[in-house]
């Protein structure tokens, strides 16, 4: 897959969501080798529980939140990050399928979350410096909680089975290395 504007996130079919209409995602490329992502989530956002601040970095992903999975073209470590419309984010390293190691310090994203009407929207930039360097792979992804406690689970692509983020399978867009 090759970016367009915007790709669509499709939620996993095992769990329908009457609540959320569409999600779109625009990625940006920067010459420095940083991305730039901007999420729109649109539909009935009464039917949603969405965090105002608070939750427990390490379970963001438990509740409403945008997720991007990024790793190196060819390779099997990755990094997850999660951002929360209470405007906290967090983010995890594995050096292969769901084998978790230590995060090394990085300077936090920029993040800029805007609730208007029936949409709910993100922009963020990650340096350079937070990713791998060269072409890349990524799975763009967002957990959907709605009032009644049920999730539903959207992405670029889904593996088959049960939702899971972090499948290869799901890591569906190519992104080629910068070029200066």
């Amino acid at each position: 897959m090759t970016p367009a504007s915007p790709l669509e996130l499709v939620c996993h079919p095992a769990a329908p969501d009457a609540c959320v209409r569409r999600i779109g995602v625009t990625v940006t490329r920067e010459a420095d080798g940083g991305l730039g992502l901007r999420y729109r989530l649109e539909g009935a956002l009464d039917g949603l529980r969405i965090p105002a601040g608070g939750l427990p970095l390490e379970r963001l992903w438990a509740h409403t939140c945008f997720e991007l999975f990024v790793m190196a073209e060819g390779g099997e470590a990755y990094r997850e990050f999660n951002f929360s419309p209470g405007g906290q984010w967090m983010r995890f390293d594995f050096s292969a399928y769901r084998v978790r190691v230590d995060s090394p310090a990085m300077p936090a994203p920029q993040l800029d979350w805007r609730r208007s009407g029936d949409a709910l929207t993100l922009a963020l930039t990650l340096p350079a410096s937070a990713l791998p360097a060269g072409a890349l792979r990524l799975g763009i992804t967002a957990v959907v909680e709605h009032v009644d406690g049920s999730h539903h689970y959207w992405a670029l692509g889904h593996p088959p089975g049960k939702p899971d983020f972090h499948h290869r399978e799901g890591f569906v867009l190519a992104l080629p290395a910068p070029t200066p």
